[in-house]
């Protein structure tokens, strides 16, 4: 049963607001929620593993849920990639969720967080590969604003989505920046759609990994409207932000979000080894 009161002190629940206002700001704007920035800050005050995860998610999913209205709003959002990338990361996550408990999650969360911090370093040589055509043949917007529409590249899509939904599942984690440089990389969306396309699925997969959390009351109620609040502030002004900005720039603050949320993961992953 879910009550209205909270096992942190009011100072503690403020700190984390402003954590969760500057996350969202950074990830309104490159597309993604963040959340693997947020959980660090929520255990560290000791609250209950279970109800830093619940209350998180659903964070991560108001955040992502307001900075993609924005991007929606500014026609930022590709519908057919949120269906075809959408549905087989929710499927996945659902079942992902099931079996858990099969794979031990310090060495799932581990293997996230070395592919992630892989895509930060090979989004900085793509963005110098950009860089580099663009002074031969144009402007860098050019280069990669060239989205594959075809069925086997939404097929493929679909099958990367399922398996990173089940990844996603089994460890608790929405995953969207794995999902983020499939679309830009593999279906070569520009990375301002990408984003917004990236933050609905997000909101999607939040909505319905936090259902199991409420069910089971595992959730700081004043934390979560704390923390959602500032959240979604952040991320629907972050999202402003991304249309005004080169795409090489863009990508530059991708790439090291990127790294930096690998590190954290591959870290987190060798602390819950050695717990």
């Amino acid at each position: 049963m879910l009550e209205f009161s909270s096992d942190l002190a009011l100072w503690q629940i403020t700190i984390l607001s402003l954590v969760s206002l500057v996350v969202g700001l950074l990830g309104g704007f490159v597309g993604l929620a963040l959340g693997t920035m947020r959980l660090p800050g929520i255990l560290l005050t000791g609250l209950n593993p279970q109800v830093a995860a619940g209350t998180n998610i659903l964070v991560s999913a108001l955040a992502a849920l307001s900075g993609g209205y924005r991007h929606l709003r500014e026609r930022r959002v590709d519908w057919s990639v949120v269906l075809w990338l959408g549905v087989p990361s929710v499927v996945g996550a659902f079942v992902g969720g099931l079996f858990s408990g099969e794979v031990p999650a310090s060495l799932l969360i581990s293997l996230v967080g070395l592919l992630v911090l892989w895509q930060g370093i090979e989004f900085l040589g793509l963005r110098r590969r950009l860089l580099g055509q663009s002074q031969t043949k144009g402007a860098v917007s050019a280069t990669v604003d060239n989205p594959r529409s075809h069925r086997a590249e939404k097929t493929t899509a679909g099958t990367f989505g399922l398996s990173i939904g089940l990844l996603g599942g089994a460890v608790g984690l929405i995953l969207g920046s794995l999902r983020l440089p499939l679309m830009i990389r593999i279906m070569r969306m520009d990375p301002r759609k990408a984003a917004g396309s990236n933050l609905i699925i997000g909101a999607s997969l939040g909505l319905f990994g936090f259902a199991g959390h409420g069910i089971r009351g595992e959730v700081d109620l004043p934390l979560l409207l704390s923390m959602g609040l500032a959240g979604m502030v952040g991320s629907y002004v972050g999202a402003r932000y991304t249309g005004r900005v080169s795409i090489d720039s863009l990508m530059l603050v991708l790439a090291w979000v990127l790294a930096i949320v690998g590190i954290i993961l591959v870290g987190q992953g060798i602390l819950e080894a050695l717990d």
